[in-house]
């Protein structure tokens, strides 16, 4: 795959996902911006793999959106103290910053992104 493909389906990410949070929060983070580029570059990188299905692919989205909301989480909330979300009264919650509900949401969040990145390789001529 080219650099360039990478940066698109980054920028993509970025823009999808701060408008997601500003349509439902009402704002977002610049961190949250820069996870969701990185989450969709590598989303894009997943699916391109032979062999790899919807199902698959959700999981292992929904898998890695969990690692990363955890890695950020630990960053902006707990080390910066930037309280950019706060998932302790959440059921099934670990330190408040990850959360089962919210990986189900990203599992379903997958099956778009999904059909997105199959989209961009085939523009991309793949």
């Amino acid at each position: 795959m080219k650099l360039s493909q990478y940066v698109f389906s980054f920028l993509m990410g970025y823009f999808i996902y701060s408008m997601i949070e500003i349509i439902n929060r009402g704002y977002t983070h610049w961190t949250m911006s820069l996870t969701g580029g990185f989450i969709l570059a590598a989303l894009y990188a997943i699916n391109c793999r032979k062999g790899m299905t919807l199902m698959k692919s959700s999981f292992s989205g929904a898998v890695l959106i969990t690692a990363a909301e955890l890695i950020v989480g630990i960053f902006d909330n707990l080390i910066m103290h930037w309280n950019v979300w706060d998932y302790s009264g959440m059921p099934y919650n670990f330190l408040g910053q990850i959360c089962l509900l919210f990986s189900c949401y990203w599992f379903l969040l997958c099956i778009p992104a999904y059909y997105l990145c199959r989209l961009m390789r085939r523009r991309f001529g793949q």
